[in-house]
């Protein structure tokens, strides 16, 4: 009897994303953090991503399989985006034989075929959004035909009166309508979720604003510190430190212009910029190179995320100048390694206590600098020094893979049983902002068709 009282509880848990590589992002490791821990309670995972190549160190464990749909590379996102192509025989096959738990990780084909499947089956869809949508759609406006066709697909197999639903038009394709569009299709996929999760306060307030329907809990993704390794040699004058993706949205350029301000002052001073430089923007690679060439910029490259140890203990300060992240595992990794963090987005605060272990600056090259150079000449007090250090790994140990994953675990056995799950309270819908609500979203799309 305990047996099969064992069997029962043991789930399959659908992780459904369309960015699983091939280079490493956030929202990739996020993903993989949390199929370990779900492996390691007890479940089964059943990842359903792209086919591409890239770090998975969970293939080869048992109790976990894959459905990879094929896809197309996307230039300048490091990303592949499933074409549609096998969905029909994919999607019998996962009605067929259902998993208990369906995972979304973001918005896309895939994303929609996890919609696509909780509806047809009437299991439990969870939704993270990991992603800010007003950021996304003004950097990847080009992007919305594909998605549109995924949406399309998804209407015309869940709805027999899809077309009297109205999805979004794409009769005129410009960049503004485009962005409304996408943030459509968004609030279609929040709305209908059991269960959205985010990672933050401020990607909360953005999910109400796009869905405020939508059932939110706020639950950061965790992650541990890296192993400690002999720090990366330096020259004699201060390091200052960015990892993550090289791209337009993550602020590099304001960051590159900044640093120019710092060098005024400081001419020893140092930044390293550690990600894929090579293969981002053109115009972005052209400014890193030339930076680099004057001296005073390090473009290690990409670097593996277990040797990131080293470049984090080699630096005194890590510097973020990104406003469209989420959340920023960068920040967590850095406040692991002890390193006190200037950034210009006050809402990313999870691991950043301003005066104490951080400082945030207005979102403009002359402010960064200044900040910047303010929390060099703080560091030079040991005192002060010791107690950011402290701080930052204070701060970190909070948010740790564990915490996370066994919050995320004891939502998919509740949803499963049918038991209800806490939301998040205090969650308010920024009414000043330019987008709320699916109606008012398709009365701005009227607007532009008029």
């Amino acid at each position: 009897m305990a047996s099969e009282e064992n069997k029962r509880e043991r789930l399959t848990i659908a992780e459904v994303t369309d960015n699983y590589g091939p280079l490493a992002s956030g929202l990739l490791y996020a993903v993989q953090f949390l199929e370990g821990q779900v492996l390691a309670a007890g479940h089964k995972v059943l990842l359903i991503a792209p086919e591409c190549k890239g770090p998975n160190p969970h293939s080869d464990n048992p109790n976990r399989r894959e459905i990879r749909l094929p896809s197309l590379a996307i230039p300048g996102l490091h990303v592949r985006m499933s074409v549609g192509k096998d969905f029909d025989y994919r999607l019998a096959q996962l009605v067929a034989n259902p998993p208990d738990i369906i995972h979304v990780h973001g918005m896309g084909p895939v994303g929609f075929l996890g919609m696509w499947l909780a509806q047809r089956t009437g299991k439990p869809l969870v939704v993270t959004w990991h992603t800010d949508m007003e950021a996304y759609a003004e950097h990847y406006w080009h992007l919305v035909p594909l998605l549109n066709a995924a949406y399309k697909i998804f209407r015309l197999r869940v709805e027999k009166n899809w077309r009297q639903l109205r999805p979004p038009r794409f009769t005129r394709f410009r960049r503004g309508r485009a962005q409304l569009q996408l943030l459509a299709l968004a609030a279609e996929m929040l709305t209908d979720a059991d269960l959205v999760t985010t990672p933050s306060d401020k990607t909360a307030k953005r999910v109400l604003e796009i869905a405020p329907k939508a059932k939110v809990r706020v639950l950061p993704n965790g992650t541990d510190a890296l192993p400690p390794l002999q720090a990366i040699p330096r020259a004699s004058g201060p390091r200052l430190i960015y990892a993550g993706r090289i791209s337009l949205e993550k602020g590099i350029g304001m960051l590159l212009d900044a640093f120019e301000l710092v060098r005024k002052q400081l001419p020893n001073a140092e930044l390293m910029i550690v990600g894929d430089w090579q293969n981002t923007n053109p115009t972005l690679r052209w400014r890193l190179k030339a930076a680099a060439r004057c001296g005073g910029v390090n473009l290690p490259g990409l670097v593996p995320r277990e040797e990131l140890g080293s470049y984090y203990a080699s630096a005194d300060v890590f510097v973020f100048p990104s406003l469209t992240d989420t959340q920023a595992l960068v920040l967590h990794e850095a406040a692991h390694a002890g390193l006190p963090i200037v950034l210009t987005d006050n809402e990313l605060r999870l691991v950043a206590e301003p005066g104490v272990n951080a400082e945030v600056a207005e979102p403009n090259p002359a402010a960064l600098a200044q900040t910047i150079i303010a929390m060099l000449d703080a560091l030079k007090d040991p005192e002060f020094a010791k107690r950011a250090s402290a701080r930052s790994k204070e701060l970190a140990e909070l948010w740790t893979i564990a915490k996370q994953s066994n919050e995320f675990i004891s939502i998919y056995e509740a949803l499963a049983k049918g038991e209800p799950v806490a939301l998040t309270e205090g969650l308010h819908p920024a009414y000043g902002r330019t987008f709320f609500g699916r109606r008012q979203i398709r009365a701005d799309l009227d607007q532009l068709d008029s």
